[in-house]
């Protein structure tokens, strides 16, 4: 299962509308507090509408709490722990993201801090823009990785056939 990273997520919307992805393709959401909002706000839940409870959702007090309870990341498991980031050298439709891998985003209003990017040079990766464009909404940030990931992956359990609602194919 592919795992979502928010470190100190602080718009509440974007962070429903990261929930309804990730509940979507099948993906964990991890967050890293301090949150700039709480868990029970109308419009976390609004964005996520009524699929927060069917969302798999684990919180930590810090990045080391983090990295403590998912001994994967530094056991040499094969797991490894992406940072999405402006400041990156790799592009992210570049690398090989892992069925298990973390993808970790930095929250709206600055990013992943510096301290924790410095110790994951090779594994930071960023969404090509313009100049001119600090970055992409967090939420659609997200939604550009993950899909990237799920294809790498061949979209593991998400390629069923969709259906109409009222009536029926042609075909």
């Amino acid at each position: 299962m592919l795992n979502i990273v928010l470190h100190q997520p602080e718009i509440p919307q974007n962070t429903g509308n990261i929930g309804r992805t990730c509940v979507a393709t099948g993906a964990a959401l991890h967050l890293i507090e301090p949150l700039g909002f709480s868990l029970g706000e109308k419009q976390l839940k609004r964005a996520g509408m009524d699929y927060w409870e069917k969302l798999d959702v684990r919180r930590y007090i810090n990045f080391a709490d983090f990295l403590e309870k998912n001994p994967a990341l530094s056991e040499n498991k094969g797991v490894r722990l992406w940072m999405a980031t402006t400041k990156a050298k790799h592009v992210y439709s570049d690398v090989q993201i892992g069925p298990d891998d973390y993808i970790m985003f930095g929250k709206e209003s600055a990013g992943i801090p510096e301290e924790i990017l410095v110790e994951y040079e090779e594994t930071c990766i960023r969404i090509p823009m313009l100049d001119q464009i600090r970055s992409l909404n967090l939420s659609n940030s997200v939604a550009v990785v993950l899909y990237e990931a799920l294809r790498q992956n061949r979209f593991p359990g998400l390629l069923q056939t969709g259906e109409l609602h009222r009536l029926n194919w042609k075909s």
